[in-house]
């Protein structure tokens, strides 16, 4: 099969390196990709916002399957695209993908079905949401309704915060709701199915943190690192979620005409009452995809072809017993603003380190030298019998690269060690 794969991140990297070992692939596109994509793929100059032209690429090559990587692309209709030309896609319609698309979307899909979440309300009128504020307080969650680039969610743990993220989260949507929701108490988990339909074939789980500094200090980024599995995420959990949450939405997009087919990331908070949904994702996580491929044994592509085929019924996923666990390193000042350009040095040598696998999230080349471009630039993946041995494992390899503008945390998978 000829493959071709958008995006050009660390998740990306990942399904790259998944996809090269398929035994039904015989040609793997990447577009735009970066340094380490190049490695597993042939770089293609398209811009995969350009549904055109994507469409007029698979037809020249002769495309059996597009891999839709991040969700902008899903969101703006290219699975609906390709599907009319005939052209197999990896992920969901446009009005399905609204399940990430949109905020306010999501909670009355939930409202409606009973699936457990926080309670919300929405708002148009910057007014009336400081009013609901100053009747509830804080710590609140502000969200943008639309795709922020994971840049839309506030957490406001005090008042103050919460009256400077109302202006913040106006200010992102133009006509676009914001949701308020109350803060949920717990511990987050990231869950993966596959769906074709009302057909879901559970993955696993895995265990991302979001805030930039040890010990979740600091502000909220794209993700500083993961694991997987979580071991809060325990199979009486799994249970819930598949029957409280999953299925429900499965069920509720099929009866209403936009059956969802693909990966579906679910955003948890269990609580003491059991786990709640956060959001939805349309797409692999990133980082946590860093984490789910490494332990992955079966063949990516049959699994991915089994979701556009409608066959899931008829499969089935095995996992590698072993803790997978990844570090982001990120370029000094971020999330904030930082200086690209700087040069990393190392890398061959910290990949030859016992199970380690190193993605590239963030990176060029120029003259010969591999260069941060960009905020998260590499993702050091390890595998382990426990978190433990994985996190050794992990930053062993993180010290052995030479990238002084450079930094991680030094606490990934804390929470089950």
């Amino acid at each position: 099969m000829k493959v071709l794969l958008l995006g050009s991140g660390g998740r990306e990297h990942a399904l790259a390196w998944k996809l090269a070992s398929s035994p039904l692939l015989t040609k793997l596109y990447a577009a735009p990709g970066n340094p380490g994509i190049a490695e597993e793929a042939d770089l293609v100059d398209l811009k995969i916002s350009d549904n055109a032209a994507v469409e007029t690429f698979c037809k020249e090559k002769k495309i059996d399957l597009v891999v839709v990587g991040p969700e902008a692309p899903l969101v703006a209709g290219l699975v609906d695209r390709l599907s009319g030309a005939k052209i197999k896609a990896f992920g969901p319609s446009a009005a399905a993908a609204k399940l990430e698309g949109s905020k306010s979307f999501t909670k009355q899909l939930c409202v409606e079905n009973n699936i457990p979440t926080a309670g919300y309300a929405e708002f148009r009128d910057k007014a009336a949401a400081k009013q609901y504020l100053d009747l509830h307080g804080a710590p609140i969650v502000l969200k943008a309704d639309g795709l922020h680039a994971g840049k839309g969610v506030v957490v406001a743990m005090t008042k103050e915060e919460a009256i400077a993220a109302l202006d913040q989260v106006f200010a992102m949507g133009s006509n676009e709701p914001v949701v308020i929701e109350e803060f949920l108490q717990g511990e987050e988990a990231s869950y993966f199915c596959f769906v074709d339909g009302e057909t879901v074939l559970p993955l696993t789980s895995a265990q991302d943190h979001k805030r930039v500094f040890d010990g979740d200090k600091g502000p909220n980024t794209g993700g500083m690192g993961a694991y997987s599995p979580a071991p809060v995420f325990t199979p009486e959990i799994e249970q819930r979620t598949l029957a409280e949450i999953v299925c429900p939405t499965a069920r509720a997009l099929a009866k209403a005409g936009t059956p969802y087919r693909g990966v579906l990331y679910a955003g948890l908070m269990i609580t003491e009452d059991g786990p709640k949904l956060i959001e939805y994702n349309v797409r692999f996580g990133d980082p946590e995809c860093q984490v789910l491929m490494p332990r992955l044994k079966d063949d990516l592509l049959t699994l991915m072809l089994a979701a556009c085929d409608r066959t899931l019924d008829k499969m089935s996923v095995r996992w590698r017993d072993e803790v997978a666990i990844t570090v982001v390193l990120a370029t000094r000042g971020y999330p904030g603003s930082y200086k690209s350009g700087s040069e990393i040095r190392g890398l061959d040598r910290a990949a030859r380190a016992e199970d380690v696998t190193i993605f590239h999230a963030g990176t060029k080349r120029e003259d010969g030298k591999l260069l941060a471009a960009g905020g998260r630039v590499l993702n050091v993946t390890a595998l382990g019998k426990t978190v433990k041995e994985a996190q050794t494992r992990a930053y062993q390899a993180v010290d052995l690269i030479d990238w002084p503008e450079g930094f991680c945390r030094r606490d990934i998978g804390w929470r089950a060690v």
